[in-house]
């Protein structure tokens, strides 16, 4: 009997020699599904096995967790010694750091976790370099730091990124828009706000076939590909931010770094070592983040302006309660929001109002004498 890494290289060399076209849309479409949930099957029997080692026991605070994820020695130790309040070992051989150091970077008002991790190498989504643990604390976060050297640049950058992929992570990517509403019967409506581009409605609901689901209502708001609309339908992907910071330019000639600047425009380009665009590395942090403050206000009182609460973009009056505390949710009433997301000064809104930067918030619960 055929191993899952066998029956995934057959299944690639399929669609390799299958040549694409209308015709053959749908097949290719059924066969990486396929493959998907053969790689499903391979990830749940590593994660199940029990590892060497201990696992990393990361307790998520402040208001966001950003890890720091690159091959050894790319200087993941002395970059987080510089910008949080955590001493990481630091040294000039590789594997220094040998378990998660989390440290607490202040910056703007925020309180941002940023987690050392040793480094990745390949097949690290298979456990080796302790890479189950790794990719298991990276899965958890908020957004990834993809911490690199110049030299080599586009390997490091494809083998990191290729590694994350396998245990389901997809750093920078947003979650396609497709909602599934399973039926009893009537087959697959798919309704689109955008012409599909990628593939047929066809594929689409043959590729929920693979998935076993015959009749369901679906709603799309995007144009996905068809490893997008396998990713939701897999269900187990999670989407952080993702930022690339190149370090130790002040090692390489300028004209070397240019370059790179022009391919990778998004990076953040520092010398850890040399305290070269540090700052500039935390504005880009809270603002890839996209974090916003808010101002809560108690029943009764005037606003209490010394420290805001940081949450993230699009959050709602629920997320401020479970915040706050689960119990605000059960007992919730009522929240009155004055500023940006407000029709007008003291609106009364319910649980799930989208709040904006600068709000002023008061949520109203019940009260049991």
């Amino acid at each position: 009997m055929s191993t899952i890494d066998e029956q995934i290289q057959e299944l690639e060399d399929q669609i390799a020699k299958t040549q694409k076209n209308k015709a053959t849309e749908h097949h290719i479409g059924q066969l990486k599904a396929k493959i998907a949930k053969l790689r499903r099957k391979k990830l749940d029997i590593q994660m199940s096995k029990s590892g060497s080692g201990y696992g990393f026991d990361v307790k998520k605070s402040g208001d966001a967790t950003v890890v720091l994820v690159g091959l050894p020695s790319v200087g993941k130790s002395s970059l987080i010694s510089k910008i949080t309040n955590k001493e990481s070992k630091v040294a000039e051989y590789a594997f220094t750091t040998l378990d998660a150091i989390p440290g607490m970077l202040f910056h703007h008002g925020t309180k941002i976790q940023i987690v050392d991790l040793p480094g990745i190498i390949e097949g690290a989504s298979e456990g080796k370099g302790r890479g189950k643990e790794i990719l298991a604390v990276a899965r958890t976060s908020d957004m990834i730091i993809i911490l690199v050297t110049p030299e080599n640049i586009d390997k490091q950058i494809e083998l990191i990124m290729n590694e994350l992929y396998k245990v389901a992570i997809r750093p920078g990517m947003k979650k396609p828009y497709i909602n599934i509403k399973k039926t009893d019967k009537g087959g697959i409506a798919i309704s689109t706000l955008h012409r599909l581009t990628h593939m047929s409605e066809k594929t689409f609901a043959g590729i929920m076939r693979e998935y076993k689901i015959a009749n369901a209502i679906v709603t799309v708001r995007s144009d996905p590909t068809m490893e997008e609309l396998i990713d939701v339908l897999e269900g187990n992907r999670v989407y952080p931010k993702k930022l690339i910071v190149v370090n130790k330019i002040d090692q390489y000639p300028k004209e070397v770094i240019d370059e790179i600047k022009e391919r990778y425009p998004d990076a953040v380009f520092i010398s850890a070592l040399k305290d070269i665009n540090l700052d500039v590395l935390k504005d880009a942090i809270v603002d890839r983040l996209e974090l916003i403050k808010i101002w809560m206000k108690k029943q009764g009182e005037k606003t209490d302006f010394s420290e805001p609460m940081i949450i993230k973009k699009g959050s709602t009056v629920r997320d401020v309660c479970v915040k706050i505390h689960r119990k605000f949710v059960s007992e919730f009433r009522y929240a009155v929001v004055s500023g940006p997301s407000a029709k007008h000064p003291n609106q009364r809104v319910g649980i799930e109002h989208v709040l904006k930067d600068g709000d002023i918030l008061t949520i109203v619960i019940n009260k049991y004498w």
